[in-house]
């Protein structure tokens, strides 16, 4: 492709709600065109890229043995309804009726219709296992888009589906999806931390996300550089370090005028927040319940959901708090026996508590379980911080930030079960099939290599991933014997099968030829000027390292030949 033909436009500013690198650097290099909200338009370059991206993905789940196939984006609303997602997805589920007011959904994922599909596929045990994959094109309502291609309201996702007779068979398939996914990233040279995360509501005995580790991230993961235990926050545990050794003091009641939080607490009574116990009111299942933490954490609510096995979780209001004769601010365990209260297993840790008197303006001091108060249940339900030991190996545990670039998921019989989806096992009885899910958002992929490979100067592409293996630049476009010396090596490149960007452009100075050059980042360019020619050599830049060497004219297509 010759720049001077090329459909695009470079940026000096991409405005100030740019929030990440990657989403400056494809705004500014001409590669995505933003039409509203989370709603991106692929340019030349970007889509390029993103189909060497969609390669690799290929490339990978074929080697798995994974069948690749292709899912409408519009599905019936009754699938939906069969599963309960039509009511579980909420807000993000895009909608919408046909002319005979059928409802149908813009999929956001493709369980319910992979699962119909495989009804007319699966009569026996012969018929598994197997793997469908698509790349397609999904849509979710986000409220908050963000970050460029990070967080979008349609994107394009590669979804796999794994369908096995037995815990064996999902086993060894979604190792070889974890190895594929792991190889994916190495191409796109994405460092990544495999996370243990959250099954969620439809349960499953395993799921693991891939994070990519930047301060940029709106994930948490908890990682131990000792043993390499990585979870998400939301799935990590840890331990906390116990303080028991001092005696338990007197309860004593202290007027705390205009108090009414942890930190008032802590600045009024001269206590740290490891030292207090905070008192949290839940609904759950519409049952109002009470939770114990030490005031340093914070409650994982999703621990919490399936400690109470609750379907759905809130926080109390204010309204059903004072309906209990709590007054707010002032919330505490003790004296109460007439309700679900769930301790985290930080109460445990420190004795002589500080803690709500359950009366306005008024606080106890010297709390300590259970000589003051009971609850209905010891568990863990904080959110694992880096003051939290690895429970491994005790050793410290770090919060890092980052952002999820792949997940998978194994699903047991959620879908097979809601869907009716059966198989006759050897012996002729009836059983569900085992279901796994693996996701890849390509976009968001693309977006974390960028954010992985760049410098001041614009992107670095991987050569795995780049839209061009070379950048030709002629220096002097008007000068004749330059620009046939660089048509000249333009399409030997490309009779060798070698694609390369052609930068021809005959009315821009060396210099922005240059800072496109840096700013597209195409691994390798190709400088040809009067001065090169007339030494008979030309000048290969490797965008990388930034190294700068001359090789002979002569030599220079098999010289790139070799180095691309």
């Amino acid at each position: 492709m010759k720049l001077s033909q090329l459909a695009y436009k470079t940026l000096r500013d991409t405005g100030a709600d740019t929030e990440t690198s990657s989403h400056s650097l494809l705004l500014q290099a001409g590669f995505i065109h933003q039409l509203g909200a989370g709603i991106y338009s692929y340019l030349p370059l970007a889509l390029k890229a993103i189909k060497n991206i969609e390669s690799i993905i290929r490339f990978e789940m074929d080697k798995t043995g994974a069948q690749e196939i292709l899912m409408p984006h519009i599905q019936p609303q009754e699938l939906w309804d069969l599963t309960g997602r039509s009511t579980a997805f909420g807000d993000n589920l895009f909608t919408l009726k046909d002319r005979r007011d059928r409802g149908l959904v813009l999929a956001p994922t493709h369980e319910e219709s992979v699962t119909t599909i495989s009804k007319s596929i699966v009569q026996s045990y012969k018929d598994l296992p197997f793997t469908f994959y698509q790349i397609q094109t999904k849509f979710r309502d986000e409220a908050r888009p963000r970050a460029g291609l990070i967080r979008v309201r349609e994107f394009a996702m590669k979804d796999a589906y794994s369908f096995s007779p037995d815990e064996q068979s999902l086993d060894q398939i979604y190792e070889a999806m974890a190895i594929a996914y792991q190889n994916i990233y190495r191409k796109c040279e994405i460092p990544v931390l495999m996370a243990e995360a959250d099954s969620g509501a439809i349960g499953g005995k395993d799921s693991h996300e891939f994070i990519f580790p930047t301060e940029s991230g709106e994930d948490t993961v908890i990682t131990c550089s000792n043993c390499s235990y990585t979870a998400n926050v939301e799935k990590a545990v840890g331990l906390l370090i116990s303080s028991n050794t001092e005696a338990e003091g007197s309860q004593i009641e202290i007027p705390t005028p205009g108090v009414t939080s942890i930190q008032e607490a802590c600045t009024f009574l001269n206590v740290t927040p490891d030292q207090t116990l905070k008192s949290l009111c839940y609904s759950a299942d519409n049952q109002l319940i009470m939770v114990c933490i030490r005031g340093d954490l914070t409650v994982n609510e999703i621990k919490l959901k399936q400690t109470l096995n609750a379907k759905e979780l809130r926080v109390a209001s204010n309204t059903e708090i004072e309906q209990l004769g709590f007054s707010l601010g002032s919330i505490s365990p003790v004296g109460i026996d007439d309700m679900t209260i769930i301790g985290d297993e930080s109460i445990t840790t420190r004795r002589n508590f500080t803690a709500g008197g359950n009366k306005p303006e008024t606080h106890l001091q010297n709390v300590n379980y259970p000589r003051d108060f009971n609850v209905s249940q010891i568990t863990d339900i904080s959110l694992v911080t880096d003051s939290h030991l690895c429970k491994k190996c005790e050793n410290k545990l770090e919060a890092i930030r980052g952002i999820e670039i792949g997940h998978i998921f194994k699903l047991g019989t959620f879908f097979s079960e809601s869907l009716g989806l059966h198989f006759a096992d050897q012996d002729g009885k009836q059983q569900l099939p085992l279901m796994g899910c693996y996701g890849i958002g390509v976009g968001r992929l693309l977006a974390a290599t960028v954010e992985a490979n760049h410098d001041e100067k614009g992107i670095i592409f991987p050569k795995s991933v780049s839209p061009y293996q070379v950048h030709l630049i002629a220096l002097n476009s008007t000068d004749q014997e330059c620009s046939d010396t660089a048509g000249s090596i333009y399409n030997s490149l490309w009779d060798r099968g070698i694609s390369c960007l052609f930068d021809d452009r005959l009315d821009q100075s060396a210099g922005v030829k240059f800072r496109d050059s840096e700013l597209f980042g195409i691994p390798l360019q190709v400088i040809i000027s009067p001065r090169n020619i007339q030494n008979s050599v030309c000048e290969i830049k490797v965008r990388k390292t930034l190294e700068t060497y001359s090789i002979p004219l002569e030599d220079s297509i098999e010289h790139i030949a070799k180095s691309i």
